[in-house]
């Protein structure tokens, strides 16, 4: 088998052996995958009682440590199947679903050996494999969606070992934790989690989807690199000269409800899916049960640091639902009609960013700014564009068109010298091997967003809105559609940025307003909002 040594990263994270260069199930998993594959009249699994004692016995045969399930959690397998669901979907689920994903399952070995035979040619020569991404090591895993349906099976059977997980900064990827929330008396946003992964199950099994799904740690260097924009400083963020971005405010609808060509942002916890597995159902949390190949990523990209963001593209969804937190509830099937683009992934881009917990005053802090807005500028910016010649740098949008050979001088302003890429459609090109995963077309996707980091962690809505515009536009996209969930802090925000706009602000124009804001802010000179102390005709 080619790539042992990705299969030597992730081998410890999986429920199989290595056997003699091929991976294997140990005997008694797999005589117990082959009798469920069967039916329920071989097996007499036809209860989530019946489930709960077969994820027993399997977790067993692989030496998994029973104190490391949630309690109740295999009582909450016996409580889903055989009191929240009907006797109808029980059936279904018991005699068509379930020996479908032991089929599955036993499958899973081969499925990897031949994944593993293809993953160096999926971008000509750069590793795509799959593997532990670790912070500060940028790189890409392409996965079929028939892979990641069968990774999934084993989160729902729990067969995944748990041990090592913490010390790599992974979450848990099995799904006990989630099963066990079924005993509890808030346990009804749960079960519709639930409702979610098993309507998942039930279309995969009946049809296969056959493309890819591509997972990517993109890193914005500290230090540095050749042909990577470094970590800009606020400096550089003060001298940009690049024009914002169009601004699209949306008082209605939903991220992932956008019907043009745009990053969907996911406001990610530093845990790539946050407590998606656990208690958590807002923003995030939602998008990975509509999205359940989202999943998949929580199994090999370890926490994020300052510096970085995750890129996915290719999820298909499967899930209608309605609404939020407490009140989430799975309403249906959703058919995904997203094109494929040519690598088979579906045109749907989603960019994890993390913003700072608990922010207070912290976030009015120098730091705290450059942070934000940087942590947006890595998951906005397609690296494919740009050369840097200058450590610290920052693209500057020109004119220029990075498709065009005849205008690829290179552009100089002030401290920083950039020199676009030229993109070609070409596999083989230079431009692949400089960036993880081009896009064709790029110039057209522009960014889908709202109100990052004002949850849960306490962002100023009206601080963060300007962020992202920032790091939209500083980052060549050519436009920001901004969804606001009808947040009463932005009521304004339409009327702002056409404001801003009349004013014909550079990004360094927007950026020092920002600073100067905050350092008023955080000295208590100024008690006003954001948008009341750019236009103070909005607070009267």
């Amino acid at each position: 088998m080619e790539n042992r040594g990705d299969l030597k990263s992730i081998l410890p994270y999986l429920p199989l052996m290595d056997q003699t260069s091929s991976l294997i199930w140990p005997r008694p998993v797999a005589e117990e995958l082959d009798a469920m594959s069967r039916g329920p009249s071989n097996t007499k699994v036809n209860s989530g009682e019946a489930l709960a004692s077969r994820i027993s016995s399997m977790r067993r045969s692989l030496s998994l440590d029973p104190s490391l399930l949630k309690p109740f959690a295999l009582e909450g397998y016996a409580v889903f199947f055989d009191r929240k669901i009907s006797r109808e979907e029980s059936g279904k689920w018991f005699g068509e679903v379930f020996p479908a994903l032991a089929r599955l399952l036993l499958r899973l070995p081969s499925m990897l050996e031949m994944h593993y035979q293809k993953a160096d040619h999926v971008l000509d020569g750069i590793t795509t494999g799959l593997r532990i991404l670790d912070p500060q090591e940028a790189g890409i895993v392409f996965l079929s969606q028939e892979l990641i349906a069968a990774l999934l099976a084993c989160s729902f059977f729990c067969l995944f070992p748990e041990s090592e997980r913490a010390s790599r900064h992974l979450r848990g990827i099995n799904f006990h934790e989630l099963f066990s929330y079924m005993h509890t008396r808030q346990s009804k946003n749960h079960e519709n989690k639930i409702r979610c992964i098993i309507h998942y199950f039930e279309r995969i099994c009946c049809c296969m989807p056959m493309g890819f799904v591509s997972f990517e740690r993109k890193v914005l260097p500290f230090s540095h690199h050749p042909l990577l924009v470094s970590y800009p400083t606020s400096d550089s963020w003060n001298k940009s000269i690049t024009s914002l971005c169009p601004i699209e405010v949306h008082t209605s609808g939903s991220i992932e409800d956008q019907t043009g060509e745009a990053l969907e942002v996911d406001f990610a916890d530093e845990y790539f899916g946050g407590l998606t597995l656990r208690n958590g159902c807002v923003q995030e949390e939602i998008r990975f049960m509509i999205n359940p190949e989202l999943i998949a990523g929580m199994m090999f990209l370890p926490r994020m640091d300052d510096n970085e963001a995750i890129e996915i593209v290719g999820v298909e969804r499967f899930s209608h639902y309605t609404g939020y937190g407490a009140s989430f509830q799975f309403s249906g099937d959703y058919v995904d009609k997203k094109e494929l683009d040519i690598f088979r992934r579906r045109k749907t881009r989603v960019i994890a960013i993390d913003a700072m917990p608990r922010t207070g005053t912290r976030q009015y802090k120098p730091e705290g700014l450059l942070r934000e807005v940087n942590k947006a500028l890595c998951g906005f910016l397609h690296q494919c564009t740009y050369h840097v010649s200058v450590s610290q740098g920052i693209p500057l949008q020109t004119d220029t068109n990075p498709a065009d050979p005849v205008q690829s001088e290179t552009l100089s302003t002030g401290p920083v010298h950039l020199q676009p890429v030229v993109m070609s459609k070409d596999p083989d090109s230079s431009c692949q091997k400089q960036r993880l995963c081009c896009y064709y077309n790029e110039e057209k996707i522009g960014v889908a967003t709202g109100n990052w980091g004002c949850g849960i962690f306490k962002g100023d809505p009206e601080l963060k809105t300007m962020i992202q515009w920032l790091a939209a536009s500083q980052s060549g996209r050519p436009f920001l559609s901004y969804y606001t969930f009808e947040l009463e802090a932005l009521q304004n925000l339409d009327q702002v940025t056409k404001w801003i706009g009349s004013q014909e602000w550079t990004v360094g124009d927007l950026w020092s307003k920002l600073v100067e804001y905050s350092s008023e802010k955080l000295s208590e000179r100024t008690r006003a909002g954001l948008f009341s102390w750019l236009i103070p005709s909005l607070s009267a």
